[in-house]
């Protein structure tokens, strides 16, 4: 993570205003398929400890009322819609509809009510009706759980604050193969586009708890 040195020249500049909570809050939680759970497919890092306390996380959400998204990364199975994502990280062409590493881990598995967007770049955003689904239900401050926080969270967290939400980036629900990009990424955001706390630290900020 960055020092304190850093810390200063960023807020000197006038980086990392807090957004806070606004509105209706919903709830996006990126990529926690059994493939990134698996340290010899995709996963490793921090990853299944994010995995663990996202589990109360969504409880949260659900008791709450919260719009839930959850998304995987899912490929024809014939590889016709290959992109250069899939050209720049081949083995993800793997993840197709019925292959069990594109499932959504067991203990997040979605209900009913909940939107599952299929998505083939690192974007929750972008080619889906992502956007257009929190809009109708209110949706200004979103609060992103997943992995990889180096790639698919941090686009999505992008894209959403690019798009007017609000993100809250939850530091202990996201995770990554390797802790360095986590902590940078984390840090980067926190500057730039959303929020940066941890769970314990979400709850204590929410009415109704």
């Amino acid at each position: 993570m960055s020092d304190q040195k850093d810390n200063a020249l960023y807020a000197r500049q006038g980086f990392g205003r807090e957004l806070g909570i606004v509105g209706q809050i919903g709830l996006l939680i990126v990529d926690f398929v059994n493939g990134f759970a698996d340290p010899n497919a995709f996963g490793g890092g921090n990853i299944p400890a994010a995995i663990k306390q996202t589990v109360p996380l969504l409880a949260t959400a659900r008791r709450l009322g919260w719009p839930v998204a959850h998304t995987r990364i899912v490929f024809a199975d014939d590889g016709a819609d290959a992109n250069v994502f899939s050209l720049k990280v081949p083995s993800m062409l793997g993840l197709t509809e019925h292959n069990p590493a594109s499932a959504i881990v067991p203990e997040l598995a979605p209900v009913e009510g909940e939107f599952v967007v299929r998505k083939t770049v690192p974007s929750a955003f972008s080619g889906t009706s992502l956007a257009s689904w929190y809009t109708h239900r209110g949706v200004q401050t979103l609060v992103v759980a997943g992995c990889v926080t180096s790639g698919c969270v941090r686009a999505s967290v992008l894209d959403a604050m690019s798009l007017g939400f609000r993100p809250i980036v939850l530091s202990d629900c996201v995770g990554d193969r390797a802790i360095a990009p986590h902590e940078a990424n984390l840090f980067d955001m926190a500057q730039k586009c959303g929020d940066v706390m941890d769970y314990a630290t979400l709850l204590s900020r929410l009415p109704n708890t």
